[in-house]
């Protein structure tokens, strides 16, 4: 009967220490969920391709060029006997700017890869015909009509073909000024000089760009707390002299990151990404 006894209190205290660690454990949160693994450029590449709202950017951000370029026209009728008056220009990047690139970053992700690939890139841009951004057609044929010249500079390197390959894609495009009196290809990604010597001798209404580096040396930096901090000093300046176009995927504010805007694919640079909008 003792013997019973125990075995029942053993059972009965071994049924009460389960329950006990039981509603202890029901009391605990449950761990977080491990952050996902996947391609971090899917969401970026989905909303270029997919978002209404990345084009209609595009198309707000030439409506507004045109309207400057509009003013400074009215402007200038009242100025015609002047001999100083400088002409009417307009300074755009290419791409993601005027030329579309968008079948580029598709064909990453198809490959899964998830930070730019300069090989791959060179290979899209010498294979692929040029495509114009949402409203740069529009916008660049009523510069043209209105004789307002457009110089693009742009910073690729395809090597002795670069310059051959931008002016193909722009003809392809059907966009004007597509010669090489008007494009402008640079190597160091310093776009100042140029625009510098157009000024010398064009009125710049505005520059347009998907970078602020399109627009001033000035943002160069690696620190994006400053880089910040100089576009804030510039703030009039947007939608007035820089016509600034949306890119999620690429650009010097991903130099701003990783202190190069080519950061190689590594399961650090990853993290790095991760923690960065983690924050």
């Amino acid at each position: 009967m003792r013997v019973q006894l125990c075995r029942a209190c053993g059972w009965l205290g071994a049924v009460a220490l389960a329950g006990a660690v039981a509603a202890g454990c029901a009391a605990e949160p449950p761990p977080p969920p491990q952050a996902p693994t996947g391609n971090s450029l899917i969401t970026a590449v989905a909303w270029k391709r997919a978002a209404a709202e990345y084009e209609a950017l595009y198309h707000q951000g030439f409506n507004v060029a045109q309207l400057h370029v509009e003013r400074r026209l009215e402007e200038r009728r009242a100025q015609q006997t002047d001999p100083d008056v400088l002409p009417v220009a307009v300074i755009a990047d290419l791409d993601d700017t005027v030329l579309d690139t968008r079948d580029y970053w598709r064909e990453l992700i198809d490959a899964g890869i998830d930070f730019f690939d300069d090989a791959r890139w060179d290979a899209w841009v010498a294979k692929n015909r040029g495509r114009s951004t949402p409203g740069a057609f529009e916008f660049l044929t009523f510069c043209e009509a209105q004789k307002v010249e457009v110089f693009y500079i742009t910073s690729r390197d395809q090597g002795e073909q670069t310059m051959a390959i931008a002016l193909r894609q722009l003809k392809d495009a059907s966009l004007p000024y597509a010669d090489a009196a008007h494009v402008t290809v640079i190597r160091d990604s310093d776009k100042e000089p140029r625009q510098v010597a157009i000024r010398q001798k064009y009125d710049v209404v505005l520059m347009l760009g998907d970078n602020l580096n399109d627009f001033r040396r000035y943002y160069y930096v690696t620190d994006r707390a400053e880089r910040l901090r100089r576009m804030e000093e510039d703030t009039a300046k947007f939608g007035r002299n820089f016509i600034l176009f949306p890119n999620p995927t690429d650009g010097h504010w991903v130099r701003a990151i990783f202190g190069t805007s080519e950061p190689a694919a590594t399961p650090e640079n990853r993290d790095l990404l991760r923690n960065v909008a983690g924050r």
